[in-house]
């Protein structure tokens, strides 16, 4: 399953790219994360790994993010693996009207588990909903928090 997303956040460019580069900040937008650590690499590059740990109710789940491609502010990419599946993530910065950034998600969810794959059938609402209320939680994160820190 493939599909883009895409929202507006009305904040520059190099602001919008020191908020999202934070994994400080990701407890900030991201429902549902309670850690994050880093388990290879050096942290934000090319090949770094990153284990996520979630909880969503009586339901927990760690996800393995590795990056594939860092070349910010343009773009940052990257694979999110868990049981039963593999989301593929491509995301790109634009500066939008000169005060703005268009932030663009593409993703692509592979199945590696008969169940994961019959979810992805039958409730492909579900994941793209959820990529785009992280947006929009970033988004209000972003617009909403004017400080900006490296730590």
């Amino acid at each position: 399953m493939q599909y883009t997303s895409e929202i507006i956040i009305n904040k520059p460019l190099d602001f919008v790219i020191k908020k999202m580069n934070n994994p400080n900040n990701m407890k900030h937008w991201q429902d549902g994360l309670v850690a994050n650590e880093y388990i290879s690499g050096s942290p934000g590059q090319f090949g770094a790994k990153m284990k996520l740990h979630y909880n969503f109710g009586k339901r927990k789940m760690e996800l393995i993010e590795t990056i594939t491609k860092q070349n910010l502010p343009d773009e940052f990419h990257a694979t999110y693996t868990t049981k039963g599946v593999r989301n593929i993530q491509e995301n790109y910065f634009v500066n939008f009207k000169g005060h703005s950034t268009k932030w663009i998600c593409k993703n692509a969810f592979e199945p590696t588990s008969l169940k994961m794959n019959a979810m992805l059938f039958f409730m492909p609402k579900a994941f793209k909903k959820q990529t785009k209320m992280y947006m929009a939680n970033f988004k209000n994160f972003a617009e909403n928090n004017s400080t900006v820190s490296n730590a």
